[in-house]
């Protein structure tokens, strides 16, 4: 019917083919776009696709061959450690043995780390046929310095047909870029007879890591599987990008060049580094400027420049007539923000109608004569931070040699890599108004990303300090030294949830432009390496004041502006990292937690840190349990070795080994003893002295906890969560609660509550929110404690105190607002949001703690107030979750609304029931 015929194998390209390739899968589109651009200067180049590979037929593929074929290029996308060559390779070598006139054969790996396959790299492939010795074995898209398999990395060049729109689109995750172009390719692709083509890059950061859109569209099919990497088009979305990435690498001559530029025309042009001025006039690229973040501030639109960016790519793109393109534009806002209302709707057609607020910058001729330096190595990181973090940050990865991972091979990283990124992608970051402040401390304790801190400083340290340093006379514990709240602008996200709960009559923190604090990142950079943090002066246990003290040894993380989980972490690393283990289910934590290069799990100034890895979702309960039962057994040992020798050692050191043997199970006595007994042994002469200091690091009792989203904890690793709290161990779990699979996109999980929108849920949950904490306290000697920041700051630091210390399993509840539920009061008031869930009765903080029952005490504790049930609906309608059901099926919403504040009470009822026992009937 199509015409189209199906064989084995096919081949592609000119007749008389010399050198050919011989492949499946993918990349031969790639490889037929090469022949055509290779065969019209006139080489004689081919490909055999291969599309039934097993059973392999001699018959049909000698059917295909071309008879003048002389080389063949086996490309295999699989490794086969310690075999001869992949598979394919070895069957084509087979089909030739013995045979007169046999083609040479040679192998080659593409695809290795998942590397796009470019045409450059295809050229390359076939300038190797053409060698008199063809290099075998080889690999493609990779610099291999260790062995030297690799064959040349080729400049790129465009073999897209003529016509065809390539271009290239930089965005900041959230800010609508990814949403906007998807409704760009929409609209080409609906309204015009062009072939369209998006892939949507993303950064493994969450809402604030780096986007590049790819779209092409032209007159004929496009075959490219691969990035852009000629772009016609090249729109910058952020202007803190401007001297971080090469954005116009590869564009083709006379391209054009979008900035969303928050300065004028000419203090654009400074901003330009040198190297992409030199571009911009050699290839003689046209330059637009729109202050599209200035836009989207006036229209209310907050840091969602994408409508606008896209208007405006529209209007100088030319690849439709603007006005089609703004009928449809304005249709799809209204299909996409519909259910969010009229009034977002509104703005964002207000977007598109400003989309047109371009300025043409004129590009100086003797840009062409700049000479570009070449950049400064800087002395005073660590080099392997310069030479692998800061490429892979730069979206530079993928130029990195072999050799830059060189005893690298167990994939394991530094701490703390995420101090070095300075990335700067807030607009605006706080500013400390010290006469304000009443140094409650309560904005660094719930502060997402540990950018804002306090310290405490000697009259040395101020005197010292950077020109124009304020600080003011420490209160109560502290009056002894000067006290200043430091906030690292450079690593700020520009939540402003700090300014949000800082209770000072009058403000102590407003937000700032960022350009305006940027002197205060040398001040941080003071405070965190010369002043240091004096945790030792107020007891850090005592109060959430004292705690912030302390290092955060989770900072800087890749998770969302606001986000409601993060703070959860980082107080709990400051009272316990210098000891903790942590096991991480994959989800949003295990993501911001660790995904390379970014480490933000770091080390205090003794080198002792989180050890932090991650593991599966339907396993990281158990892999908790191993970790800490591997370092029990190891501790197990210490404690033998040193009672089979008590009578032989020292008397000095008998008494501090008994002494660690009395306190091995108690997290701080055991540090105590653990330092006696090393200062013992640089004094014992007795062979088991080499025995223990082996195992020194497991003296000190680690603080073992795992971490996991309610994805991991209530549905697919519920099994084995119930196995671990089951086994009475000494673990402690913290369960980031957002009620839906936040990081897989959005799909309802056990914790979705009644009424709530997500994917599978389209319609509204309909099923009641699976009660964990219940589930778990019906064991009778697992620590249970729901908690919710927000509502609470103090609660939640009793809870993860008193599970820390319960020497049994314990399981934390942590109610984390988070982006997916559409707060119409924005990311900036998670906090206040987490307040409201509470005193509302949609939450409900509380503590279970078995040792209170052998005390005679009723062991539940309900630490929410009777919530005010009249502000229920209110809250449900102040999420997008909630809200947009009642846009979508109002009928069911009502129905749905009232079963969940039902649920709500129900939850409510049971827990005060359990608060009113008497334990002693």
């Amino acid at each position: 019917m199509t015409g189209r015929e199906y064989h084995p194998f096919t081949y592609y390209g000119a007749k008389d083919a010399e050198n050919i390739i011989v492949a499946m899968g993918s990349v031969t589109s790639t490889i037929k776009e090469v022949i055509d651009y290779k065969i019209a200067q006139g080489e004689k180049i081919g490909l055999i696709s291969v599309h039934l590979y097993r059973p392999f037929s001699e018959k049909y593929f000698m059917k295909v061959l071309p008879k003048s074929v002389k080389r063949i290029a086996v490309l295999d996308r699989t490794k086969e450690p310690g075999a001869n060559g992949e598979p394919l390779y070895l069957d084509i070598r087979d089909l030739f043995y013995g045979k007169d006139k046999a083609p040479i054969i040679v192998g080659g790996r593409y695809g290795l780390s998942s590397k796009d396959t470019t045409p450059a790299q295809i050229i390359s492939v076939y300038n190797n046929l053409a060698l008199p010795e063809p290099k075998n074995h080889f690999t493609i898209s990779i610099v291999d310095d260790v062995t030297f398999l690799s064959l040349p990395l080729l400049p790129e060049i465009s073999v897209v047909p003529k016509g065809t729109f390539e271009g290239k689109f930089y965005g900041l995750g959230s800010d609508g870029t990814v949403g906007a172009n998807k409704n760009s390719i929409k609209i080409i692709g609906d309204n015009t007879d062009k072939y369209a083509q998006a892939y949507f890059a993303y950064d493994s950061k969450k809402s604030g890591g780096i986007t590049v859109s790819h779209l092409r569209f032209g007159d004929q099919p496009i075959r490219s599987s691969y990035l852009v990497g000629t772009p016609d088009f090249v729109a910058c979305h952020v202007p803190a990008y401007l001297d971080k990435y090469e954005m116009l690498r590869g564009i083709k001559k006379g391209g054009t060049f979008l900035l969303n530029s928050i300065w004028d025309a000419e203090e654009t042009k400074k901003r330009f580094p040198d190297d992409m001025k030199k571009i911009l006039a050699e290839k003689e690229i046209k330059v637009y400027i729109i202050n599209a973040t200035k836009i989207a501030e006036e229209i209310g639109l907050g840091n969602r420049t994408n409508t606008i960016m896209q208007a405006a790519f529209f209007k100088i793109a030319n690849v439709i007539p603007y006005e089609l393109a703004e009928t449809q534009m304005k249709k799809a806002i209204v299909k996409s923000f519909g259910r969010k209302g009229e009034e977002v709707v509104a703005m964002n057609k207000a977007a598109v109608d400003r989309g047109g607020e371009l300025e043409q910058i004129t590009i100086p001729a003797d840009w062409k004569k700049i000479v570009v330096k070449p950049a400064e190595l800087k002395k005073d990181i660590p080099e392997f931070i310069q030479k692998v973090v800061e490429p892979i940050n730069l979206q530079k990865g993928d130029d990195l040699p072999v050799s830059a991972f060189l005893n690298r091979e167990d994939g394991t990283f530094p701490a703390g890599t995420t101090a070095f990124e300075k990335r700067g992608i807030a607009v605006h970051v706080p500013e400390w108004i010290s006469e304000n402040c009443i140094q409650c401390n309560q904005c660094a304790y719930v502060c997402p990303h540990a950018v804002i801190r306090p310290f405490l400083l000697t009259a040395e340290e101020v005197k010292n300090a950077p020109a124009g340093t304020v600080t003011i006379t420490g209160t109560g514990g502290t009056k002894e030294y000067q006290f200043r709240m430091q906030v690292s602008p450079l690593d700020c996200t520009g939540c402003g949830n700090c300014v949000d709960v800082c209770p000072a009559k009058t403000k102590a923190l407003v937000m700032k432009p960022l350009e305006s604090q940027l002197a205060e990142d040398a001040r941080f950079d003071y405070m965190h390496k010369k002043v240091g943090y004096k945790d030792t002066v107020l007891d850090k246990n005592k109060s959430v004041k004292n705690s912030q003290f302390a290092q955060p040894l989770f900072e800087f993380s890749g998770a969302c502006a606001g986000c409601g989980e993060t703070p959860y972490i980082k107080t709990i690393t400051q009272l316990f990292g210098d000891r903790m283990m942590v096991a991480n289910a994959t989800g949003c934590s295990s993501i911001y937690g660790g995904s390379a290069p970014s480490t933000p799990y770091c080390m205090n100034k003794e080198g002792h840190g989180p050890a932090w890895a991650n593991s599966l979702f339907e396993d990281n309960a158990e892999y908790g349990l191993g970790m800490l039962v591997g370092v029990d057994k190891m501790r197990q040992r210490i404690h033998e070795k040193m009672t089979a020798v008590m009578n032989d050692v020292a008397p000095e050191t008998k008494v501090v080994f008994q002494e660690w043997i009395d306190n091995m199970a108690n997290s701080e006595a055991s540090k105590v003893a653990s330092e006696k007994v090393l200062a013992a042994l640089k004094k014992e002469k007795h062979p088991v002295t080499k025995d223990i200091l082996d195992l020194k690091q497991y003296l000190v009792k680690k603080s073992q906890w795992i971490f996991g989203g309610d994805g991991w904890a209530y549905d697919i690793g519920y099994g084995g969560l119930d196995h671990v709290l089951a086994s009475g161990k000494d673990v402690n779990v913290l369960v980031l609660d957002t009620e839906v699979y936040s990081n897989t996109g959005g799909q309802a999980s056990k914790s979705t509550p009644v009424g709530a929108v997500a994917k599978f849920a389209a319609a509204g949950m309909r099923t009641r929110k699976k009660d964990l904490g219940m589930m778990a306290m019906s064991y009778g000697y697992v620590y249970v404690a729901q908690v919710s920041m927000g509502a609470s700051q103090n609660q939640y630091f009793k809870a993860i105190k008193e599970a820390e210390e319960y020497p049994g399993p314990s399981l934390i509840i942590a109610y984390a607002p988070c982006i997916n539920h559409g707060l119409n009061v924005g990311m900036g008031k998670t906090q206040h949001e987490a307040k409201l869930a509470v005193e509302c009765g949609y939450w409900h903080n509380y503590r279970f703690n078995p040792l209170l029952e052998a005390q005679g005490k009723n062991p539940f504790e309900l630490d929410s107030a009777e919530p005010n049930w009249n502000k229920f609906q209110e809250f449900l309608m102040s999420e997008v979750r909630y809200s947009s059901l009642s846009k979508s099926f109002p009928q069911e919403a009502v129905e749905l609304f009232k079963r969940a504040e039902d649920d709500a009470k129900w939850r409510y009822n049971g827990y005060k029931r359990l608060a009113s026992r008497d334990i002693s009937k």
